[in-house]
């Protein structure tokens, strides 16, 4: 099966969808543009692509004329100006999602951009979004990088619908309605979708719809504003389970953004079929002589084994947009899936990962299908929340097993407190230890503070403590040198520089040297970007501390960073400002060292001849 077209020259007549992204064409079931495209094949539509279009004239888009169903639009893998910028505002230097890692291949706010010129091309064809950028962007949202509240992507965009979450259902029961000749205005019944009206009246929902606070109130930047933005995502955020989440309506004073309840989760034959689709697997051709596309290096041999997530980080916007619950394939289809790496010519019997959100989440976290607002994990475990891993080490042991298949690798987070709760949590960490890891694994603490941990919706540090225990444990009874990588996160809401001189204790009394730090960034769609910007906690309506300047943010990072030269001045004028100089000295518990006093010699006068 060939690449989808993207050319003229490779269909006949018109198409029936044009999909537009913002990243490089690349065929692999990681990119969600490869599997939009190949589900709707599936279903007997023609679907062509066009990949990072020139965006300041209309001639790309016109190049397969009106498409005869509508045009679907995406930024790509990831938003776009994150795509861009550093949490720093500043600009990246590579784009792994564009060839040969080249920037400027696709615009700042690239779904509204290339919506736009769409309308500009053809005045009335159907426009929807999707993707991570119109999904987490799909209700009134911050922006970080304007610095204010943002209304719905879908006005901006000037598109008709948008789809958010896993649009795969979604996405075909649209088709289905604009096939049958309905107008893409009165698509308003599909689940996991967006539309904009004038009359909400007119509509009929199964149970009463909520109405969030009106765009008008909640863009205010007074603290009233900011306190109403604070209650309407709350609203939101619990409002992201398919089982108990009702329509939300956003009031816009000349008409109205209704989101419908979230789409419905796949079934595990309905996720097989999903995967077992002819991707190409790889970048178009055509990106062969700039080097391919940087992306796919680490997923190519990578295998998709899970999606949805319930390990509700606050920084994360998984719920927001996969949702919490679970869903998995079948050992058969991942099997299948990795026996035909072996006929690739590339692959060396590397696979790189076998997991999704979270690798150790197969299975929903309760059997639990009322309505449930409890965080399942946090801030302790939930009594119905059910631990099982045995699943999942029946499915690593199945891939070990296929001929030419060296390692099997687990590269996505751990939830290492899901891990030490489960009662038989220490089989499946041995079997981490001996098989799954090559002398490094990474996992998440991001923190030590108990103040920290709970504003971050992770669980308290001793459950790390525990599990670094273990795995110790473990590899000393295996003869292995293996280290855990933790991730770190500086600046999040509710860390003050006390919260980051204590990590950075923890750190020397571990003799750590941190190589994963992370600035919190915010971006649209979670729980800590909305204490960012309102300065409250959400669930409380209590303030929250938010390190926002940029001595601040680069103060915290330096003192996890401790140990680098080029911190030096900036550590020693924390730990003062602190009132913690019992930090600087040549004592054991020391991150710094006193600042060295070079004696100054004054040479003595010339002697006058």
């Amino acid at each position: 099966m060939p690449f989808l077209p993207i050319s003229t020259d490779e269909i006949n007549g018109s198409v029936d969808f044009v999909l537009v992204t913002g990243d490089a064409y690349v065929d692999h079931p990681s990119f969600g543009a490869a599997i939009i495209s190949r589900v709707l094949e599936s279903y007997g539509y023609t679907v062509a692509i066009i990949a990072q279009p020139n965006w300041k004239t209309t001639d790309d888009f016109e190049r397969f004329g009106r498409p005869r169903l509508g045009f679907l639009v995406t930024g790509g893998n990831i938003d776009s100006m994150v795509s861009h910028y550093t949490v720093a505002l500043h600009k990246r230097k590579q784009d792994a999602y564009s060839a040969g890692g080249a920037v400027g291949k696709r615009p700042n706010r690239a779904s509204i951009v290339y919506s736009n010129k769409i309308r500009e091309a053809y005045k009335d064809v159907p426009i929807i979004l999707g993707g991570l950028e119109a999904s987490l962007r799909r209700l009134a949202h911050y922006d970080y990088w304007d610095n204010a509240v943002r209304r719905s992507i879908l006005l901006d965009s000037a598109a008709d619908l948008i789809v958010y979450g896993m649009g795969e259902k979604p996405i075909t029961e649209i088709a289905e309605a604009l096939a049958a000749g309905l107008s893409v205005e009165d698509i308003t019944f599909v689940a996991g979708t967006v539309f904009k009206c004038r009359d909400v009246s007119q509509l009929s929902f199964s149970q009463k719809p909520i109405f969030l606070p009106p765009f008008k109130v909640i863009k205010d930047p007074t603290a009233s504003g900011k306190k109403e933005y604070a209650r309407s995502f709350l609203v939101q955020n619990g409002n992201t389970d398919f089982n108990n989440a009702r329509v939300l309506i956003e009031d816009y004073a000349n008409h109205f953004v209704v989101q419908n309840v979230p789409a419905a989760p796949m079934t595990m034959s309905e996720m097989d079929r999903v995967y077992a689709l002819p991707y190409m697997r790889s970048y178009h051709p055509i990106y062969e002589k700039e080097g391919g596309v940087p992306a796919i290096e680490e997923v190519k041999f990578s295998i998709t084994a899970n999606r949805g997530c319930f390990g509700g980080c606050n920084f994360c916007s998984l719920n927001f947009h996969q949702g919490r619950i679970v869903q998995a394939r079948s050992h058969k289809a991942i099997i299948a899936e990795a026996r035909n790496f072996i006929h690739d010519p590339s692959f060396k019997g590397y696979i790189h990962d076998v997991g999704g959100p979270t690798a150790n989440f197969r299975r929903p976290s309760c059997d639990n299908n009322k309505p449930c607002k409890r965080q399942c994990l946090t801030p302790t475990p939930c009594p119905n929340l059910r631990y099982d891993h045995s699943d999942y080490l029946k499915l690593l042991k199945s891939l070990r097993e296929i001929p030419r298949i060296k390692k099997v690798f687990i590269r996505s987070g751990i939830r290492f407190d899901y891990l030490m709760n489960d009662p038989r949590g220490g089989v499946f960490l041995q079997e981490l230890c001996a098989h799954h890891i090559s002398g490094r694994l990474k996992v998440a603490p991001e923190h030590v503070s108990a103040k920290v941990l709970q504003k971050m919706g992770k669980p308290d540090f001793s459950e790390y403590k525990k599990f670094a225990a273990a795995f110790a444990e473990i590899n000393k009874g295996l003869g292995k040198e293996q280290y855990l990588v933790p991730y770190l996160m500086s600046s999040h809401p509710g860390c003050t520089l006390n919260d980051a001189i204590e990590l950075a204790e923890y750190l020397q009394s571990e003799n750590a040297k941190p190589e994963q730090v992370q600035d919190f960034y915010p971006t649209p769609g979670t729980l800590s970007t909305c204490m960012y910007y309102t300065g409250l906690d959400p669930h409380t309506m209590k303030r929250v501390f938010v390190p926002k300047t940029q001595r601040e943010k680069t103060t915290q990072r330096a003192l996890i960073q401790y140990r680098l030269p080029t911190n030096y001045e900036i550590v020693k004028n924390a730990l003062i400002q602190a009132g913690r100089k019992d930090l600087i000295g040549h004592h054991p518990r020391a991150l710094i060292r006193p600042a060295k006093i070079t004696k100054v010699v004054k040479k003595p006068p010339k002697k006058r001849r």
